[in-house]
């Protein structure tokens, strides 16, 4: 059985899969995304991820396609036809399909849906993480409302073409004032050197993750030392551990930035007591 997609109400090969040449998300990124972790079928942290589509679109006053249980029915399904166990689930919400314009259509257009699903081999995962990866650093360069996870992804594209050039994994966007902000697709963390997590608060330009917001909730019931303040990368460099946390990385060790050694080089016993915990959690509550 061949890979299947959603496309507008249609579950068709992915091979077929197609939209319009006037969609606003292929000609303006005119559109938002979420991708879910998944886990024995069932995705992984769902609640977060739908309220953030649900404020996404907001921000960009698309109107949701559907119902949230709707929505979570065709997700299942995708899954299902797809016959993934564990892997990840990609939902993207465009405005729709019109004559090529900047300014919103008028009348409105429904918008468009997109679902596709993929496995993911989870000991190649864990062979990774135990292992670590190595992060390059690169200029902030991205827009202003980098809250709202938009398809509008060409500076984080470029970014991790950097980072792939350089034999890493991901890349750190940095600010002009020398801070980390995130990763093109990940939260940055950080155990600085007198034994505290750190991770930049999400009232600077970053996206809410739902990976950091269900770690921040383990954390907080580790009792381990934890500051939501930003670093800079001397400070990164300097630390005992890095890692990154996303739907794809999960909790993803960094032992190296700039091919500059994190603490020993190594992965740290923060970081894979952390992945451990999230993992373990993301499998109780997945629905």
């Amino acid at each position: 059985m061949g890979r299947v997609a959603y496309v507008n109400g249609r579950f068709v090969r992915h091979a077929d899969a197609a939209v319009h040449i006037e969609d606003r998300g292929f000609q303006l990124a005119d559109g938002v995304y979420e991708v879910w972790a998944v886990f024995g079928g069932r995705m992984a942290d769902a609640p977060g991820h739908f309220a953030r589509l649900k404020r996404s679109l907001g921000e960009l006053r698309i109107p949701m396609p559907m119902t949230e249980a709707a929505l979570s029915i065709v997700l299942r399904e995708t899954l299902r036809r797809n016959r993934i166990v564990d892997g990840m689930v990609y939902l993207q919400v465009n405005r729709g399909v019109a004559p090529r314009d900047h300014a919103f259509p008028t009348p409105a257009v429904p918008p468009s849906v997109v679902m596709t699903a993929k496995s993911v081999d989870l000991a190649a995962s864990e062979a990774r993480a135990a292992k670590g990866v190595g992060v390059v650093t690169v200029a902030e360069n991205r827009w202003g409302r980098c809250d709202i996870k938009t398809v509008g992804l060409l500076p984080n594209v470029l970014a991790k073409q950097t980072a792939r050039e350089a034999g890493a994994v991901e890349a750190w966007f940095v600010d002009d004032l020398g801070l980390v902000t995130e990763g093109a697709s990940s939260n940055a963390w950080i155990v600085d050197r007198e034994g505290r997590l750190r991770t930049r608060d999400t009232q600077a330009n970053i996206l809410r993750g739902v990976t950091r917001a269900t770690l921040l909730g383990l954390i907080a019931e580790t009792g381990l030392a934890f500051e939501e303040r930003p670093f800079t990368v001397e400070e990164a460099r300097q630390s005992r551990e890095a890692f990154i946390t996303g739907a794809g990385s999960l909790v993803l060790p960094v032992v190296r930035i700039d091919s500059a050694p994190v603490g020993d080089g190594v992965p740290g016993p923060v970081a894979k007591r952390l992945r451990e915990l999230y993992i373990s959690e993301a499998r109780r509550t997945a629905v």
